[in-house]
């Protein structure tokens, strides 16, 4: 078993493994990009040692409990500081120990080696969730015996009251696991944060950077207030300067630990960085964001030599723009009381609260306005309730400010006066677009963006792909928005939400026999259109009724047609139900049809498909309807039964000209593992090789048979080294939910790149080897 891995060995196919923080170290390693040296502890080394010490399967209890006790912080408390205890109590594996120990005596070349000591948990820096200072660090850790020290403390912070929060906020139930960083300690004059795009507008033409003398903690727990320098993406001229005020730095002492320096009154108020050192900087964030793909977070620094060095990058997690601003008429004079940067965009109104510690949390009554002198993780659950939130100090990229934007909380840092200003109870508006609090309530207007139908602002397309990005839908209420997204279809079109609407809720067989056959037909062709016409050529793929009999039983009526099934996932469903009651599945073919008229973009797919004569019945009965003539109409069929990998042939020669894998039963089927079951979580996995190979199969068979293939599970949305290997398997296409839509097709362009360039070295090698010979 191998448990410490070079940064050189890793990228983000190995973020299960070593985490966001790790993988991302590896990739920017493998772009040539200045990284101090280490390695990665990886993720199994924690769990090898949970499970030696025997304390795993009651780490796994504990945490399922907290998670559902968030909320009673008393509760909460002590069952972190149970599941705390017993990862103490552990401590590490004696095999574990020994790697450590040798690649922390190869990063020293024998020698003790001063270094960073970072946490990278599973599911961390990746571009949905931050975890910005959610899980411990140490710098200056000088020993063997300090390193071991700091990495049970690493471990430990998995299981804090702010983690298991923000955990639940970010909708991460798995089991957690934790990865640790051991890079080698670069002794800063000046530090800080570089965001490839402006993180408080989103504007992706500029770049900001907050800079502090000494070590960059400062910056990213909001201690100080750093300069702040706005720089334009194309020519890096440097458009804003803001002079922070540094009362003090973090050194190295002789001890060789961390200090607090005071600094000099001449230096609190003198520019951190000159134009030249900035131009510098933002030259290697484009260049790392150009290599990713995406907009970036970056921690840099710079040493005693001059040297630029990136200590670690992670995606901007959130650029949403703000949607309404502060309306101001002639006779609109409301006095701005204080002013600060603007953290996170929104404007909100509420009344005051100021508060000094997060234990004082419960104060806060939902709806006001959080004022503090800075936030740390640990106020997490106090500004999720928030209505806004100000702060004394810090900058837009401070922990504060990430994990406000992160939860779409409206926020101004580094006021410098908030909590002496602003009272208890005072009524205040808090515009995180222009940095601003100001007296009273001011009334919200919608943005002044055009109000042109979306689909006819098809969004110009950052990046062209062979591989198409399709997106999953449920309703025709968004379709206008997303059709003007950088996106090549729908994927997954799902009919069970369509019909309950369609059908206000009632059973169809209650609709039939009420006579309602006719409104049944109008009220899905209608929504198909809705959905189609904002596409316009582009494909949107139907898929056909596929509601379980236990969701069938809850519409109305629904308990008098439905049996009682004690497996439902693998009951009375799909291709195999429209054999069966035929009836429900013909007034869905007739509204198929009847939205093709005017929109041919739409096109059908069978869901769970068990076998051949199933199939072969089902395409009989859309023969024998109105789409019989419609031979433009391409036919699929959801990949979700394993036994797909057998029959794939036989569907194409019945007609199929499509697959589309549906990886969430995909994965259940070929694990054994019920999706919905909380037990056994941890076992659904869809990165899991037994069914990365079955994916990799019927990828490989649709090519062979010529036919298009598609993926629309959950697994592209959330985990973005799978779509690196969906590329390199050759799919046609993938399919994601609305807000994956620009990750998944900077991550596909990005893995397309990848595979081009190897080819491009493979033949330059076969190409000078024959010259050799």
């Amino acid at each position: 078993m191998t448990y410490t891995h070079l940064f050189s060995e890793l990228g983000l196919a190995q973020a299960s493994e070593v985490g966001g923080k790790g993988a991302n170290l590896g990739e920017l390693t493998s772009a040539g990009l200045p990284v101090p040296a280490g390695f990665v502890l990886g993720a199994e080394a924690f769990n090898q040692s949970m499970d030696e010490a025997g304390v795993y399967s009651q780490l796994l209890v504990a945490h399922e409990a907290a998670l559902s006790a968030v909320g009673d912080d008393v509760r909460l408390a002590e069952l972190c500081e149970q599941m705390a205890e017993l990862v103490t109590k552990a401590g590490m594996d004696s095999h574990v120990h020994a790697a450590v120990s040798v690649g922390y005596q190869e990063l020293g070349k024998g020698d003790d080696v001063t270094v960073a000591v970072r946490s990278s948990a599973i599911g961390e820096d990746g571009s949905a969730a931050s975890f910005a200072g959610m899980n411990a660090s140490f710098t200056n850790v000088g020993s063997e015996t300090e390193l071991m020290w700091a990495i049970r403390r690493c471990w430990a912070s998995l299981f804090t009251p702010r983690v298991i929060t923000y955990r639940t906020t970010q909708h991460l139930s798995a089991p957690p696991a934790m990865a640790v960083v051991v890079q080698r300690m670069i002794a800063p004059t000046t530090s800080g944060i570089v965001f490839t795009a402006d993180p408080s507008t989103g504007d992706r033409a500029r770049l900001v950077i907050e800079a502090a003398r000494g070590q960059g903690e400062v910056v990213v727990s909001g201690a100080v207030e750093p300069d702040t320098y706005v720089v334009d993406k194309q020519d890096l001229a440097v458009l804003k300067v803001r002079v922070g005020d540094q009362e003090f730095e973090i050194v190295e002492g002789v001890d060789g630990h961390d200090h607090q320096v005071p600094l000099a009154a001449d230096l609190r108020r003198r520019r951190v960085l000159d134009d030249e050192t900035i131009r510098d900087i933002c030259t290697l964030a484009v260049d790392a964001e150009n290599y990713y793909g995406s907009p970036q977070d970056i921690e840099w620094a710079i040493d005693h030599d001059g040297t630029i060095w990136i200590v670690q990058s992670r995606p901007i997690t959130t650029l949403a723009r703000p949607k309404t601003a502060i309306h101001r008429t002639g006779g609109d004079h409301r006095e701005v009381l204080l002013r600060g940067l603007p953290a996170a965009p929104g404007v909100a109104s509420g009344p005051v609260r100021v508060l000094t510690s997060p234990h004082d949390g419960h104060l806060l009554k939902d709806g006001e306005v959080l004022v503090a002198p800075m936030t740390n993780p640990d106020w997490l659950p106090t500004i999720r309730r928030a209505a806004a939130l100000v702060t004394d100090s810090g900058g837009v990229t401070c922990h504060a400010a990430i994990v406000a934007r992160e939860v779409g909380v409206p926020c101004v840092v580094g006021t410098h006066s908030g909590t002496s200003e602003l009272h208890d109870g005072e009524l205040v508006t808090v515009n995180g677009q222009t940095g601003e609090v100001v007296s009273g309530v001011a009334k919200p207007v919608a943005s002044t963006t055009s109000s042109a139908p979306a689909a006819t602002i098809i969004s110009s397309r950052g990046e062209i792909t062979a591989t198409k990005v399709y997106v999953n839908l449920t309703s025709p209420e968004n379709a206008d928005r997303v059709a003007a997204q950088d996106v090549d279809g729908v994927g997954l079109l799902r009919a069970e939400f369509m019909l309950t609407e369609a059908l206000d809720g009632r059973h169809p067989r209650a609709v039939i026999a009420d006579g309602d056959q006719q409104m049944f037909v109008d009220n899905m062709a209608t929504a198909l259109c809705r959905i189609a016409g904002p596409f316009g050529s582009r494909p949107v793929i139907y898929r056909a009724t596929d509601f379980r009999t236990n969701e069938f039983r809850e519409l109305t009526g629904g308990q008098q047609y439905e049996p009682v099934e004690h497996n439902p996932m693998i009951g009375y469903r799909g291709c195999y139900r429209y054999l069966r009651d035929p009836d429900v599945f013909k007034l869905e073919l007739q509204a198929l049809a009847a939205a093709r008229e005017n929109h041919p973009n739409i096109h059908l797919m069978i869901p769970f498909v068990r076998t051949k004569w199933e199939l072969e019945r089902c395409l009989e009965l859309v023969d024998a309807s109105a789409l019989k003539d419609h031979r433009d109409m391409h036919r699929w069929v959801m990949a979700e039964v394993p036994s797909v990998l057998y029959w794939l042939p036989e569907y194409v020669a019945a007609g199929i000209d499509g697959v589309s894998i549906g990886s969430n039963d995909l994965t259940q089927l070929i694990l054994g593992v019920d999706r919905d079951s909380e037990t056994c979580a941890e076992l659904f996995d869809e990165r899991d090789p037994a069914v990365l190979d079955a994916i990799d199969r019927i990828i490989a068979s649709a090519r062979s048979l010529g036919i298009t293939s598609s993926l629309c599970g959950q697994a592209p949305s959330t985990h973005p080294e799978f779509a690196d290997e969906l590329v390199r398997m050759g799919i046609s296409s993938i399919s994601v939910n609305p807000d994956a839509i620009d990750d998944a097709r900077r991550q596909v362009a990005r893995a397309e790149k990848r595979l081009l360039l190897a080819s491009a070295r493979a033949e330059h090698q076969a190409a000078s080897a024959t010259a050799r010979a």
